[in-house]
């Protein structure tokens, strides 16, 4: 079987444990004599999973019982129009913006006449850090994103604020501890670091759900889905199985902490590689702020001629998903949960015998 090592920025990775459960399981779910994705999402051989995926991430975030966990559609961009639409009052709204994806969260509440004010930008260095963010505490809400896929950014800790934090957390799910005293909201497509494409995860504080207004229509309420328990409309059932596979392997790792060390150990590997590389990689991000899921880098003066090429010995070498975003250009390894330490050793190991034959 051959088994490429993917660091693409999402969709991404998966554990391959997980996915020869869903081979194993494709045809004949628990005896049932049809797949998973043929059970009707009101059956209990669907309600199973589905329950099982919600204890799953209680259990893993240590999530407390003021939180409503919900399984949308749509992704992390529908979220950046339904955050607002559920929590706007009339009041002010702060947003941190570094990078794409918060720029596109500032865009869809500008296009329902909100006009967030921006605190804290890391714009001016083409977003190259985090920079220190101070929120007011009378906001009706409060807007960051934890990770950066673009740009290889990351919070260290997330900011304090007496208003409610929103955190679209798309490209780091499940790979650290919380702390829910801190967040309101918190969101993410699963397809980056939890699973298939096609799952949103929502986790909401409880006593958020009756602000929505009338006027917002009923698919677009947390409160809808909370108040049916994710099951007003049929839900992604298919992603909702392989996610919950996938935090049943988190568990059988260790949980989150075991992931968060592996995590660091991984992300030490590669930044350690660019660092001591006397300049032939460059690093995107400030040191200060690199992501540890997604690690964004150039060859020395840019040079795409040798980008390029690098891309090709990686391609051959069984590697792929490396090529940089469109708007940076350069290189990215994602390395998210599912990403193997022998995959990031060989990914090094390549860049290492490159430099030593172009430097």
């Amino acid at each position: 079987m051959k088994r490429a090592y993917n660091f693409g920025a999402g969709p991404a990775t998966i554990p391959t444990e997980v996915l020869e459960i869903v081979q194993k399981e494709l045809i004949d779910f628990k005896d049932s004599g049809i797949s998973i994705m043929e059970a009707s999402h009101r059956s209990k051989l669907y309600d199973d999973v589905h329950e099982s995926a919600i204890g799953n991430i209680r259990e893993l975030y240590k999530l407390p019982d003021d939180f409503e966990v919900l399984f949308l559609q749509g992704g992390a961009s529908m979220q950046f129009a339904m955050a607002p639409l559920n929590l706007y009052e009339g009041g002010k709204v702060q947003y941190a913006n570094t990078g794409a994806w918060s720029k596109k969260a500032i865009k869809e509440a500008q296009i329902q006449g909100i006009e967030p004010e921006i605190v804290a930008t890391s714009q001016e260095s083409n977003f190259d850090h985090i920079p220190e963010v101070n929120f007011d505490d009378d906001c009706d809400y409060t807007y960051i994103t934890s990770n950066n896929t673009i740009y290889g950014t990351q919070y260290r800790e997330f900011p304090s604020t007496a208003s409610p934090l929103v955190v679209d957390a798309s490209s780091d799910l499940f790979s650290y501890a919380i702390d829910w005293n801190k967040i309101d909201l918190l969101f993410g497509g699963a397809q980056k670091n939890a699973g298939p494409s096609g799952v949103t995860i929502v986790i909401v504080r409880k006593n958020l759900l009756d602000r929505v207004k009338d006027s917002v229509p009923t698919m677009l309420r947390y409160k809808t889905h909370a108040d049916s328990n994710s099951l007003f409309n049929t839900p992604p059932t298919f992603g909702i199985y392989i996610l919950n596979l996938v935090l049943e392997w988190i568990k059988s790792k260790g949980g989150i902490g075991a992931i968060d060390k592996l995590n660091r150990e991984k992300a030490k590997i590669l930044y350690d590689a660019i660092d001591n590389s006397g300049g032939f990689y460059v690093g995107h991000a400030q040191k200060d702020s690199r992501s540890l899921m997604n690690v964004s880098f150039n060859i020395k003066d840019k040079d795409a001629k040798l980008e390029a090429q690098l891309l090709e010995e990686a391609s051959k070498a069984n590697m792929i998903g490396l090529k940089g975003h469109r708007s940076i250009g350069g290189l990215r390894a994602s390395i998210y949960n599912a990403m193997s330490k022998e995959g990031v050793e060989a990914l090094v190991e390549l860049m290492q015998e490159f430099a030593k034959k172009h430097n």
